[in-house]
């Protein structure tokens, strides 16, 4: 089982969504956790009976709300190491950080804005950190300028993590905005009326998390979505 953290204050759900969904059309078994604040999941994958924590099937996807840690979802559903191949984790603070075990993930995003609030909440969360972390930046934003990434790094400098020097950039399009809403709501997960550059996006952060997919199968998945 893979398990891949997704840190920071940025909206993030509809991103992690659009990821699982497209690793369950590869092939893959995948559940999805929101341990943040908000839970958004709560909001925007239909669920017909919700309580206060829960697990429910979304287009192939397994979606967990609502739990304190790992444990008690393995209390409520069995044994995830055994019942999926991937594992991705919404989180936004760092006591859940902490409680569901994000230091032992394959890999961990940090994914942002550059709106004030999300990058100094999104250090926030990472600033209380006590041991060193590899990061690798996932970016929203229209037209992005090198300035904007070196006052990220700025922000970062005292604290205890170690940038990938690579990173995925998505357009911070209303186009896509415009797509994401209209895919929520009719409860489907589309692709098509994305921007090609949010989908190549996708693309990227998917064969990262999955190198092992052949790049026929992954861009047989984007036409079938």
């Amino acid at each position: 089982m893979k398990k891949i953290g997704f840190i920071g204050a940025f909206e993030k759900t509809d991103l992690i969504i659009y990821t699982a969904r497209i690793l369950t059309e590869i092939g893959k078994k995948v559940l999805v956790i929101d341990t943040t604040v908000l839970q958004k999941a709560r909001y925007i994958v239909p669920c017909i009976a919700p309580t206060k924590s829960y697990v429910t099937e979304y287009e192939g996807i397994d979606v967990a709300v609502g739990f304190e840690d790992l444990e008690e979802i393995n209390g409520y559903i069995g044994n995830i190491e055994n019942d999926y191949d991937i594992v991705l984790i919404d989180v936004d603070s760092y006591e859940k950080f902490d409680s569901f075990e994000i230091i032992s993930s394959e890999k961990i995003y940090f994914v942002t804005g550059f709106d004030s609030f999300s990058l100094k909440k999104g250090i926030e969360i990472i600033g209380t950190m006590r041991q060193k972390v590899k990061m690798k930046k996932i970016l929203f934003e229209r037209d992005f300028i090198e300035e904007d990434d070196e006052y990220l790094n700025l922000l970062s400098l005292t604290y205890p993590i170690e940038w990938d020097e690579e990173k995925i950039y998505f357009p911070y399009d209303q186009g896509d905005l415009t797509a994401i809403i209209e895919n929520q709501r009719v409860t489907k997960i589309k692709l098509k009326n994305l921007s090609e550059e949010y989908r190549d996006a996708l693309y990227s952060l998917v064969k990262e998390i999955t190198p092992e997919t052949k790049n026929g199968d992954l861009k047989k998945a984007f036409k079938n979505i």
